[in-house]
C-alpha cells in the first residue's frame, strides 16, 4: 500500500461468527483493507454504521432481526457516501433486484475466493459496480420475464448516442473520472449525461444501470 493512500475501513454485517471470523481473517491479510468492526443483526449494523463511519459495509441478506434490503436503504439514507457491498449465499433473481433496488453497490455470493472479493471490496470502494457473473445472469433471467421489456427497450432507444457511450463506459466498470478521461469530457458533464440518463431509464443506482444495458446488449 502507497503510505498516503487511507485504507478502505469495512463494516462486516453477518449473523454467523464463523463467516465473520473467516472475514477478518482474510481481509486482515491486506494492507489497503481495515476490519473496524463487525455486526451479526440489523440494529447492529446501523448503530456500528453510525458510530464507525466505515467507508464499505459488507452485509449478508439473511440477519436475524431484519431484511438486508430495509438495512441497505436505511444505511444510503443515513450516510448516503456509505458504500455497500453484499456478500450473500442467495442467488436468486428477485433477492439481486431487490438488493440492487434497495441501493446496493455489488452482490457477491459467498463462494467467491479471497483475491475476488478482495478486488470486489477495492473496486466498490473505487466507485464501480460489481456483480457476479451469476448474478447478471439471474437479473437477466428476471428482466426477460418482465412485462416491461418492451418499455425497457424504448427508453433505451430514447437515449442519445452520447448517453448511450457514457453507459457503456459504466458497464464496463468505470467511475465517473475513467470515463470522462475515455471520452475526452469533464467529470462534471458526465455528472450531467449520468443523470439525465438514469431519469430516462427511471433508475437511481449504477448497478441498475450496468444490469439494464448486459440485459438490453445480451
Amino acid at each position: 500500500m502507497n503510505p498516503t493512500t487511507r485504507r478502505i475501513r469495512v463494516l462486516v454485517v453477518d449473523d454467523s461468527e464463523l463467516v465473520r471470523s473467516g472475514l477478518r481473517t482474510l481481509l486482515g491479510a491486506y494492507s489497503d483493507i481495515e476490519v473496524v468492526g463487525e455486526t451479526d443483526s440489523a440494529a447492529g449494523a446501523l448503530r456500528e454504521a453510525q458510530a464507525l463511519r466505515p467507508d464499505l459495509v459488507l452485509l449478508d441478506l439473511r440477519l436475524p432481526d431484519g431484511d438486508g434490503c430495509d438495512i441497505c436503504r436505511s444505511l444510503l439514507r443515513d450516510r448516503p457516501e456509505c458504500r455497500i457491498l453484499v456478500l450473500s449465499s442467495k442467488l436468486d433473481a428477485r433477492s439481486v433486484s431487490e438488493a440492487i433496488t434497495a441501493g446496493a453497490h455489488g452482490y457477491l455470493i459467498k463462494d467467491i475466493d479471497g483475491p475476488g472479493l478482495v478486488q470486489g471490496i477495492m473496486d466498490v470502494a473505487a466507485g464501480r459496480t460489481v456483480l457476479a457473473p451469476a448474478i447478471t445472469s439471474q437479473v437477466m433471467q428476471l428482466m426477460r420475464t418482465s412485462q416491461h421489456q418492451e418499455s425497457l427497450r424504448k427508453r433505451f432507444d430514447s437515449l442519445s448516442a452520447q448517453e448511450q457511450r457514457v453507459l457503456a463506459h459504466v458497464a464496463r466498470g468505470l467511475t465517473n473520472k475513467e470515463v470522462a478521461a475515455e471520452l475526452g469530457l469533464s467529470e462534471k458533464t458526465v455528472k450531467n449525461y449520468l443523470s439525465n440518463l438514469f431519469e430516462k431509464l427511471q433508475i437511481a443506482r449504477r448497478s441498475q444501470a450496468v444490469a439494464l444495458y448486459a440485459e438490453m446488449n445480451s
